[in-house]
């Protein structure tokens, strides 16, 4: 029997397929699901799922709706689907979703996005420990599934998600582009051509330029993870060689968009947050907008310049969301390229974000290098790992070293050392490991304070 405790963690469900999770253990979750949602005050009477390219998608996505009509509820399968598709889906239906992806991890792995009506999420507070339990439960007495009537519904939803997501930012206006989209065979080549070509909608001023739209969830050009910068480097030639004006990569489920200028260079997701935050602000003055708290200091200075409300938050899509909903923010965006939009019911969507680009770049004359550096206005180490054997030890030594530093305990702890420069120290959850983030300046103090801190941590 599996143990659940090992798949079923903070924010979803994630596991390597068949040993860790499978067909069996989808349909226990599935009707976990049904009965936690209905212990928590809903009586769900659909639910709708969506999985990605992965091989062992559709049969997982089988089991786990057999799961919910076990537990006397119907089914509304979307079939392939961005992790945004199926949040689209959730909130215009107002169903509870599930969305069956691994994201960006290996091939070998699926896993399972859950959310309530209105794509609000399920995360270890929110019911998914009640899920775990139940689930758990039922794997344990052989009987305790039986067969319900099968109810079941195909529907498929890309040109209405399409069409929705056009009508949010108006891109017919823009200066002709060339723009390169590197996919990753994930999700992205799915819903690209959707959203930005010409499948379903009239033509854009986009010339785009694909690569690896081919859905292949064996990854074979590169991992479907552009938060790595090796998994950039297709992406970053190809732009070069080719002259265009923009590159986009998109993650395995294409919840998550990176952007490279014209010269192949990275556009950080810091920059792409104060960016679209200044648009989101321009059509709601004075909302709030929230950013975690290893964005770029430019972050909350260009939110309060352009007159919104800068609202710290902890690393994690279950606090952006949880701050964003308390706040009614219009905007929110991660480091790690997650954005979320009150206008998306308050879920993260890649593809969204990088229409925000392309409207705001397209709309004025300027090549991007130089256009994003308005939003770039420090140095920054990005996120460096090191394992240690005692993390609340090593902290203790750092901030021993710093000891006339402000210091906040929002998320770790974040250390200002003068002169605008500040380091992050955070210690996983799940792993040894202690993350660095370090901002400065210039690039010299930078890596002199990352040099300092790490000195510690790794002495």
């Amino acid at each position: 029997m599996s143990d659940l405790s090992q798949i079923i963690k903070a924010y979803d469900v994630r596991g390597t397929v068949p040993d860790q999770f499978n067909e069996t253990v989808a349909r226990a979750i599935g009707t976990a699901f049904v009965e936690m949602l209905r212990e928590s005050g809903g009586e769900p009477d659909q639910i709708v799922i969506g999985h990605d390219m992965r091989e062992s998608g559709p049969g997982l996505v089988a089991a786990f709706a057999r799961g919910v009509n076990a537990a006397g509820a119907a089914v509304i399968n979307i079939g392939l689907a961005s992790t945004d598709q199926l949040y689209y889906a959730s909130g215009v239906l107002n169903l509870p979703g599930a969305m069956f992806t691994a994201s960006h991890n290996p091939a070998q792995y699926n896993g399972i996005k859950l959310c309530r009506g209105g794509a609000r999420p399920v995360g270890q507070d929110s019911g998914l420990a009640v899920v775990r339990q139940r689930a758990q439960k039922l794997l344990a007495d052989l009987n305790a599934e039986a067969d319900g009537p099968e109810r079941v519904e195909q529907r498929d939803v890309l040109a209405d998600y399409a069409a929705h997501l056009r009508s949010l930012v108006d891109l017919a206006g823009i200066r002709p582009l060339k723009v390169i989209v590197d996919a990753g065979n994930g999700m992205g080549g799915y819903t690209v051509p959707a959203v930005l070509g010409d499948q379903v909608l009239p033509a854009l001023p986009l010339t785009i330029e694909p690569l690896y739209f081919e859905l292949d969830g064996s990854f074979p050009n590169h991992e479907a993870n552009p938060l790595d910068p090796k998994n950039l480097v297709d992406l970053q030639k190809a732009v070069r060689e080719q002259g265009a004006d923009i590159g986009l990569a998109f993650d395995g489920d294409a919840d998550r968009c990176f952007v490279v200028d014209e010269k192949g260079d990275p556009v950080s997701p810091s920059a792409i947050t104060a960016l679209i935050a200044s648009r989101e602000l321009a059509k709601s003055p004075g909302s709030t907008i929230i950013h975690n708290v290893i964005t770029s200091a430019a972050v909350p200075e260009i939110i309060t310049e352009n007159g919104g409300k800068p609202v710290r938050s902890r690393v994690g899509h279950s606090f952006i969301k949880a701050d964003m909903a308390a706040t009614n923010a219009v905007f929110g965006g991660e480091h790690s390229a997650h954005y979320y939009f009150r206008d998306f019911w308050f879920a993260d969507t890649g593809m969204l974000a990088a229409m925000h680009v392309l409207a705001a770049f397209g709309g004025q004359p300027l090549p991007l290098s130089e256009f994003a550096a308005e939003y770039e206005r420090y140095v920054a180490s990005g996120e460096i790992n090191s394992t240690v054997a005692d993390a609340t030890a090593k902290i203790a030594e750092v901030r021993a070293a710093f000891p006339d530093a402000g210091i906040d305990d929002l998320d770790g702890l974040t250390f200002q050392v003068g002169d605008g420069a500040w380091f992050n120290l955070r210690a996983s959850n799940t792993e040894p490991l202690l993350r660095l983030n370090v901002e400065a300046q210039d690039a010299d103090r930078m890596a002199k304070l990352r040099d300092e801190v790490l000195a510690i941590v790794r002495g």
